[in-house]
């Protein structure tokens, strides 16, 4: 066990000796940019290969129905920092606008840091294009905005350092150093890839991977969009179309490859130093991505495909191998849950739940709903605000700004979300208590 020694020197001493290392675990975050639910093998993908996410999945937890509060970049990484919906953290969308708010950020690495962790950042940041560190943390490896894939200007520590090499593999070669360095407290890194986002530029070791194999198509991507106004009439408004080539997502799958790749350095080098049992790690997404479901391409809108995220999380002192719960489970929910199982204490204005009582069978009641919310930009106006409602069977979406547009979806006999029952008479009670529900989600989180 780390910390033994020291133990055995505090108690000489007479005094109180510090948590043990299974009850305040090390913390590895990792977290990619724009990669889908099903984006992985052990979600089912026909073709795609990720033996490292498939071990996590085997070894820890794979949430089925895993969700992002609002799916767009800067707004999803507050939200998982913080613990907070957007409408509180004020990161409402991307661009410069966001670098002042995102230096006041509150977030689990900074609060855990206060609570005598080691804190690391390595990647992308991501809200605001500054690189320049943030508070709360002891080591800083960024970049601006969104970077490059090849041969990146990185800011280590607060100083330029030009790097030659592949964005995915610069950021696990900083990683795997971290957790390589002697730790005298537990550490909590966070590792936010680049990839898969645009441009999606592979590795050139896998530019030819899937070149033939068919792609899975799921069935709304014959939606005739009949029931969508508002999405309909503002993607006919600017004439846009925005059909996902083959070529795009072939090379999305492409870029996962290094991801998962770099994921397996970090298992194997929590083995080789000995800290695979005292350590949480956690593996998940921005948002999600369209692959023309609803005739639609990149994310932002309320549907499945955007707001779903994989969730994979593995620390075998709590989880049980091969854990697959059902529960609900919100970037909201990540910030309270390390926290937690780190000892520090959680801000109340934090709006997600610890997922630690889905491990330990103490569940009671979970959250009969969540709320989901996105605030157009003025820079991309295809898709407008909007504020939804999701139970387990039933997902309301209100459009904020554009009337007589609305959306109600029963997901048990519709999960593909092509049949709006908004108008229907047999629907009316559920619709009126989802819009209650809203309401009250809306006011108790302001």
């Amino acid at each position: 066990m780390r910390f033994s020694l020291i133990a055995t020197a505090v108690l000489a001493l007479g005094l109180v000796a510090p948590a043990r290392a299974a009850d305040r675990p090390n913390i590895v975050f990792v977290i990619t940019d724009d990669q889908r639910w099903d984006a992985m093998g052990c979600a089912g993908h026909p073709f795609l290969k990720t033996p490292n996410m498939d071990r996590l999945a085997r070894e820890g937890a794979m949430f089925a129905n895993a969700f992002v509060t609002t799916p767009l970049c800067s707004p999803s990484r507050s939200s998982f920092l913080t613990g907070q919906y957007v409408h509180t953290t004020g990161v409402i969308g991307n661009g410069p606008a966001m670098n002042p708010i995102s230096h006041r950020l509150v977030t689990f690495p900074r609060l855990l840091k206060d609570a005598g962790y080691e804190s690391a950042y390595v990647g992308k940041w991501h809200m605001g294009n500054d690189d320049a560190p943030r508070p709360g943390f002891d080591r800083w490896v960024s970049f601006k905005g969104q970077g490059v894939y090849k041969n990146p200007v990185l800011n280590v520590d607060g100083k330029p350092e030009q790097k030659d090499g592949y964005i995915t593999d610069i950021i696990s070669d900083y990683a795997v150093d971290f957790i390589n360095r002697e730790h005298a407290k537990p550490f909590v890194l966070y590792v936010g890839h680049k990839a898969v986002h645009g441009p999606f530029t592979p590795a050139e070791r896998h530019a030819g991977m899937y070149e033939t194999e068919p792609l899975p198509q799921r069935p709304n991507v014959n939606d005739d969009m009949s029931g969508k106004p508002a999405v309909r009439r503002e993607r006919l408004k600017e004439n846009a179309k925005t059909k996902v080539g083959e070529q795009l997502t072939r090379n999305q799958l492409r870029c996962l490859l290094s991801v998962d790749e770099g994921l397996g350095r970090i298992l194997d080098a929590l083995d080789a130093k000995k800290l695979a049992d005292d350590t949480l790690v956690i593996f998940t997404s921005d948002n999600g991505y369209f692959w023309n479901e609803h005739d639609l391409g990149d994310k932002r809108a309320a549907y499945e495909e955007s707001i779903r995220v994989p969730l994979l999380m593995r620390y075998p002192s709590l989880i049980k191998p091969g854990t697959k719960p059902t529960e609900m489970a919100l970037n909201i929910d990540i910030a309270p849950t390390v926290l937690q199982l780190g000892g520090a204490t959680v801000p109340k204005d934090v709006h997600g739940k610890s997922l630690v009582p889905i491990f330990e069978n103490k569940l009671g009641e979970w959250r009969g709903g969540a709320l989901f919310e996105y605030f157009m930009e003025e820079r991309f106006t295809r898709v407008p605000s909007w504020q939804a409602l999701r139970t387990d069977r039933w997902k309301y979406i209100h459009y904020t700004d554009v009337e007589n547009a609305d959306e109600l979806y029963d997901l048990q006999a519709d999960p593909y979300e092509m049949k709006n029952l908004i108008a229907d008479a047999g629907s009316a009670e559920q619709l009126k208590s989802l819009k209650a529900e809203l309401e009250k989600q809306l006011n108790e989180t302001k």
